[in-house]
């Protein structure tokens, strides 16, 4: 089935749609806002931003056509591995994909997450799955058709056991999608780091990523750059900014010095 799978032809067509903005999910941080620290406020205002809705919005439509094309159904279960602030988990809600939210236990607070509020979780009434291991998961085996790692797998203190036990806990035939995981040719990576932040402890190589995928029992179905453009400051022309950056990423040696690689595997088949 993979040798005829139209990768780079689903990853085009989600990747150049314009996607209305969610005035919801910018509804549900004002709102929340009121009742929480400026702190808090902060590190939620980037959910507002048309420029990372977007980013947020097409990936999230990406998974869903292509799982559903890859599964020939419409019913598959996502696991959100590392769901953060939930937007990922609220957006899948709203497209009534069936998925389960985890993260890291909650140790501070009832109402916290990493010692955060968490506006979107408890407007939407998402259960996060407390993780309480460095790589372990409470799920049985081959629980999951589709497990997501949006900006975690670069995190994790042990990148190779945590794709061990994704692999465990996926079906067979099942898919892993990995995005914004740090290109290590980055020139802004670059830049960051030599401004002396260090927030990525670890960045990837496309031929790092194959072998660490190889060794962890997965095929490698479809990679790809991203992030070449700088857009935080991107408001009324986003979408054009973003259709630019895709086709540089796509068609250019350019691409080779984006901030992100990503990429989706499937479970090898036994």
């Amino acid at each position: 089935m993979e040798n005829k799978f139209p990768y780079k032809k689903v990853r085009g067509e989600c990747f150049s749609q314009y996607f209305p903005y969610d005035e919801e999910l910018k509804t549900i941080v004002d709102i929340k806002q009121k009742a929480i620290s400026k702190k808090v406020e902060e590190n939620h205002d980037f959910l507002k931003k048309p420029i990372t809705q977007n980013m947020h919005l097409y990936l999230v439509e990406y998974v869903l056509a292509f799982s559903k094309k890859w599964f020939g159904s419409d019913v598959f279960t996502i696991l959100d591995w590392g769901c953060g602030k939930c937007q990922v988990s609220y957006l899948l809600k709203k497209r009534n994909a069936q998925v389960v939210s985890c993260d890291r236990e909650i140790t501070e607070h009832a109402d916290s997450f990493f010692g955060q509020y968490t506006p979107i979780a408890d407007f939407a009434k998402i259960d996060v799955v407390p993780l309480k291991h460095d790589y372990l998961l409470p799920f049985d085996n081959e629980t999951f058709e589709v497990v997501l790692s949006f900006g975690v797998l670069e995190h994790v203190p042990n990148d190779k056991q945590s794709l061990i036990e994704i692999n465990r806990i996926l079906k067979p035939n099942g898919l892993f999608f990995c995005f914004w995981l740090p290109h290590k040719y980055s020139w802004r990576q670059s830049l960051e780091r030599y401004k002396g932040n260090y927030y990525h402890d670890r960045l990837y190589k496309i031929k790092q990523i194959k072998q660490l995928l190889s060794e962890t029992k997965y095929d490698l179905l479809d990679d790809w750059y991203r992030d070449l453009l700088p857009k935080k400051s991107c408001c009324t022309s986003y979408r054009k900014t973003e259709n630019s950056d895709n086709w540089l990423c796509r068609n250019t040696f350019l691409k080779y010095f984006a901030a992100n690689i990503e990429f989706v595997a499937r479970k090898f088949l036994n």
